[in-house]
């Protein structure tokens, strides 16, 4: 399965915000998502202002509060050679942007078999930068009928996605954090604690978890279910509700 990660130049790219959850179905069509990034500048007002919605999407608000040019660039070209890098690294990036700034990152990208997706805003895009990747440079414009929407796009909902490893990492750390703060480790408390993990998507309901063959779940209940019968972890009741435990070989992973 192809692993996709978005990285997003808001400054560059401003416009797309009302078509940001077509990006996201977009970006579905084309694989599994692994990361879905927007680098901003809280300084500036209307960037700032974007955030909470986008964050809503699912999408990971990365704050570069810095007047030095291409701050922000060079934050977003970081991350994305560390994600490259990682022991999971995206096998397509989608870079929306049109600044010629990222022609070295997507040449980069493309030497080590990285397939790149553009997306830029008209009128403001480096014609080197749409000549690196050809047929997969797009106009933000162009986004309705790449992903045929057919219903209003304020009613139309994303759900945000996790891979299970990642869902495995955070269910085994807030494990232990409740642990080591003396706290219960009942499903609710578990779930509550996931969301402080920086890997766990921002959202309002549990992200849809997705195994590499394809097995995914929409609930943190079932998520756990398929935990404990891996062995990961084990249930125990103690009081009115059963509570979480790592097992014994997954605690030296903590």
């Amino acid at each position: 399965m192809t692993l996709v990660s978005i990285y997003w130049d808001l400054q560059n790219v401003y416009s797309m915000q009302k078509s940001a959850h077509l990006l996201l179905s977009f970006a579905q069509t084309q694989g599994l998502m692994l990361a879905q990034n927007v680098y901003y500048n809280s300084q500036c007002q209307n960037q700032a202002q974007a955030k909470e919605p986008l964050s809503n999407l699912g999408f990971d608000c990365r704050d570069v509060p810095c007047n030095l040019k291409n701050s922000a660039d060079n934050q977003l070209i970081a991350d994305c050679l560390e994600d490259i890098a990682s022991n999971r690294s995206p096998d397509l990036i989608i870079l929306v942007s049109g600044d010629g700034d990222f022609c070295p990152l997507v040449r980069n990208l493309q030497s080590l078999d990285k397939k790149v997706i553009i997306f830029a805003q008209l009128g403001n895009v480096k014609q080197k930068l749409k000549e690196l990747v050809q047929d997969d440079f797009y106009f933000v414009d162009q986004l309705p009928k790449l992903v045929q929407v057919t219903t209003n796009p304020q009613t139309t909902a994303v759900k945000a996605q996790l891979i299970y490893e990642e869902a495995i990492d955070c269910l085994r750390n807030a494990i232990q954090t409740a642990l080591n703060q003396g706290q219960r480790t009942s499903l609710s408390k578990i779930g509550k604690l996931m969301r402080h993990n920086p890997h766990f998507p921002k959202c309002s309901k549990f992200p849809l978890v997705c195994k590499s063959d394809g097995t995914t779940f929409s609930k943190l209940s079932k998520f756990v279910n398929a935990a404990i019968a891996e062995g990961i972890v084990y249930a125990k009741t103690t009081g009115k509700e059963p509570e979480l435990f790592l097992s014994e070989r997954n605690r030296l992973l903590v």
